[in-house]
């Protein structure tokens, strides 16, 4: 019965923080926008057609000479 009168005031303490930290997260703006993140890794907008690391074409028809032009 004793350890009751500890519990109960540690569990309201800890509602009370969890609310706030809620509440600080709408207000800073947490929630604002939930699914915007997820659309623009999808929504990328590099490209890497016709690329390597040397920045040359991929056309096998061109000498070596003309590819690092």
């Amino acid at each position: 019965m004793e350890s009751v009168f500890i519990l109960i005031p540690i569990s309201i303490i800890l509602a009370f923080l969890i609310a706030y930290f809620f509440w600080w997260s709408g207000k800073n703006g947490q929630f604002d926008d939930l699914e915007g993140p997820a659309h623009r890794i999808i929504m990328d907008d590099d490209s890497t057609e016709n690329t390597n690391d040397n920045n040359t074409t991929t056309d096998p028809e061109k000498p070596q000479d003309e590819r690092k032009r």
